[in-house]
């Protein structure tokens, strides 16, 4: 079994996974903890586990899984990956975006393919068809931009994400909370689709993944996009940890 943990800005998702690339127990927590470990490793034996944080260190969970004998692999910007990476800062590159581009780059071999991670932050990335990753950009999230204009202005409401119908919402709202609720909403459609608009014309048959916590509101209103799996940084994490065994497999023999 091989485990995977990836923690992220807000809570820890989990999963385990066995040789044949089938899950057997995920879970989303607040903290990845030893009660947490201790549990799982009464259900399974783990071969191996890789570690992705984007909060800064794991020093705490690293001693949990070296005290209780997992060999695990800490994701950084020094580990060897199956992407080649295209950015100048990779020690200030999200674990999470490169473990997306990663699952992206083996579910769409040989594409130009724009992934767009909603989560606590909105990230675009650019992973093309060569299998490289070749930076993006980072705004606020959906949950974020509402909490923001409620937090740092005097009066206005804090309003909650609503779901886009098949029906595209009107542009203008008719109460200050439908204005709040419509306007972030199409400042995320719009930021989405300007930035496709604009890598279409340099990438041909550009695909659009879209992943993370909060696309389920966008599901009936981003256009031609393919809404994958919500977990697909577990799913680039169980590549890389598959990468590096192999790559250690073979420095052994």
């Amino acid at each position: 079994m091989k485990l995977l943990i990836d923690i992220g800005n807000t809570r820890a998702k989990y999963a385990v996974v066995d040789f044949e690339q089938q899950e057997q127990a995920s879970g989303t927590v607040e903290v990845f903890d030893k009660s947490l470990l201790d549990s799982l490793m009464a259900r399974f034996e783990f071969r191996a586990a890789i570690l992705s944080s984007t909060r800064g260190s794991t020093a705490a969970e690293e001693q949990i899984l070296r005290e209780a004998g997992v060999s695990t692999l800490v994701l950084s910007a020094a580990t060897p990956l199956p992407i080649g990476i295209d950015y100048r800062t990779p020690e200030t590159l999200g674990r999470d975006r490169i473990a997306a581009a990663v699952a992206v780059a083996e579910q769409y071999p040989a594409s130009n393919c724009l992934v767009v991670d909603l989560g606590t932050a909105l990230t675009l990335d650019l992973v093309t068809a060569d299998g490289v990753f070749r930076g993006g950009a980072i705004s606020l999230g959906y949950s974020n931009r509402l909490r923001a204009l409620h937090e740092y202005t005097a009066t206005l409401p804090l309003c909650a994400p609503i779901m886009g119908e098949t029906e595209p919402l009107s542009l203008q709202g008719h109460t200050t909370c439908e204005a709040i609720e419509w306007g972030v909403f199409h400042s995320i459609l719009f930021e989405i689709e300007g930035y496709r608009g604009r890598l279409e014309a340099n990438f041909a048959d550009l695909r659009v993944i879209v992943t993370g916590g909060e696309a389920k509101y966008f599901e009936k209103q981003i256009k031609n996009a393919i809404f994958a799996e919500r977990n697909l940084v577990l799913t680039g994490l169980n590549r890389i940890l598959e990468y590096n065994l192999a790559q250690n497999a073979t420095t052994e023999k």
